[in-house]
């Protein structure tokens, strides 16, 4: 346990790597576990809406599935957890929810998500008994880099559909990206380290004057976290075990586990580490975290893409960033305030800083093919990689049931299937 929270302090001159087990100094690590909260924090936040569930007590409980996910992995995998979208479609068929306000029957969803964490601390189970050489043999680099591109590119109609409402708004997205280039091309020191923070607070204050200045949209509104409270309960809801809700939501642990190897293997590649001995416990972690969320009345969590995309523009990848990250959540989970201050942000800077966050990660998929010199010109790699992104991509969705496979699930086995189903055939 003494050895959980050591890390080796390094100098934050240059772009060198910072890796797993190292740290900036404290104060730039508590700056950059703050640009973590606030890459996840729009995604966090947006899922729970859209079930019908608690926005501050799924903050609070991603914090406390962070702070979980680091214990257990022994504090060697860097990562956030955050509320899953895969949730979304099981829980408003299981609870009936209509789309509007807080959803009447959320307690019969919250055992359906306590049932899926659970069987993904058995998934984790199997994993560390039987453990790993099997996951290589399944994932070679062909397979991670498509299923860590997907990743990104599933995600991308979200910013682009989803948070510019017009014309103005598209503009405000471009001039977003175009802040975080700046910061990351020209910048230098921890400046250029902080690039999404550091964009996102320029674009909201050119926003601001856009706005609130020269009334070319809407205007950033402040009143909630002038009216908000500094400090507040959340509200729980306890779960209700219902089998029907259980059998329906339980099986989201497959696209789950799919979500962590993507993530492990994304950070292997960009680190340099293997972290496939922990792939166990960071899917048994998992599954903790997301029962204890189910239990407080907060959504299924999971590992987030936009951590991928915030650590390959940053080169940081110290766990002392997440604990601080998971630290920050939670005093956010009890604070009104700042939970409605971020909520402030305007949506067109967060689809922009998206835009960037998204878009890293698809370019980690394509520097795994790279660095691993896959060769496509064979064409089990060529059909493994174009099947896979286009599904992932376009969202390919299977349905067992009620039970929904979306895109990301579908590409993670769907890239496995077939490179296994193609591995017959040894001809170019």
């Amino acid at each position: 346990m003494s050895r959980l929270f050591q890390w080796r302090e390094v100098s934050a001159t240059g772009d060198a790597v910072v890796g797993p087990d190292e740290r900036l100094s404290w104060p730039q690590t508590v700056a950059m576990g703050a640009q973590h909260v606030v890459a996840m924090f729009g995604a966090t936040a947006l899922a729970p809406i859209l079930m019908g569930f608690n926005p501050n007590v799924a903050i609070l409980t991603s914090g406390v599935g962070t702070l979980l996910f680091f214990l257990v992995t022994g504090g060697r995998v860097p990562s956030y957890l955050g509320s899953s979208f895969a949730f979304i479609s099981v829980v408003i068929a299981a609870s009936g929810y209509s789309g509007r306000g807080p959803n009447p029957n959320i307690a019969i969803a919250l055992g359906g998500v306590i049932a899926c964490g659970a069987l993904l601390i058995v998934f984790g189970a199997v994993v560390q008994a039987l453990g790993t050489g099997w996951i290589e043999r399944l994932m070679p680099p062909v397979v991670t880099g498509s299923v860590v591109a997907v990743i990104g590119l599933n995600l991308a109609s979200v910013p682009i559909k989803n948070m510019a409402s017009g014309n103005f708004d598209a503009w405000m997205q471009a001039a977003t990206f175009l802040c975080v280039g700046v910061v990351a091309v020209y910048a230098r020191g921890m400046v250029q380290r902080l690039l999404i923070l550091v964009g996102l607070v320029a674009a909201t204050l050119v926003y601001a004057a856009l706005t609130n200045g020269l009334g070319l949209g809407r205007p950033v509104d402040l009143s909630g976290a002038a009216h908000a409270a500094w400090f507040g309960m959340p509200a729980f809801t306890a779960p209700v075990f219902s089998a029907d809700a259980m059998l329906l939501i339980a099986p989201v642990a497959v696209v789950l586990a799919a979500e962590n190897l993507g993530h492990l293997k994304a950070i292997t590649a960009m680190t340099g580490r293997n972290l496939d001995p922990l792939i166990g416990r960071a899917l048994i972690a998992d599954g903790l975290a997301t029962m204890v969320s189910g239990a407080a009345g907060g959504t299924g969590v999971t590992t987030y893409a936009e951590n991928i995309g915030v650590m390959a523009a940053t080169r940081i990848y110290s766990t002392a960033v997440f604990l601080v990250a998971g630290a920050i959540a939670v005093a956010l989970g009890f604070s009104p305030k700042f939970g409605a201050l971020i909520q402030a942000i305007p949506l067109p800077v967060m689809g922009g800083v998206s835009i960037v966050v998204f878009g890293l990660i698809a370019v980690a998929g394509a520097r795994i093919w790279v660095d691993a010199r896959v060769d496509f010109s064979q064409h089990r790699n060529l059909m493994v990689a174009a099947i896979s992104l286009i599904v992932g991509t376009g969202d390919f969705t299977l349905r067992f049931g009620r039970f929904a496979l979306g895109g990301i699930g579908t590409a993670t086995f769907g890239a496995i299937l077939l490179y296994a189903l193609f591995g017959r055939s040894r001809r170019p």
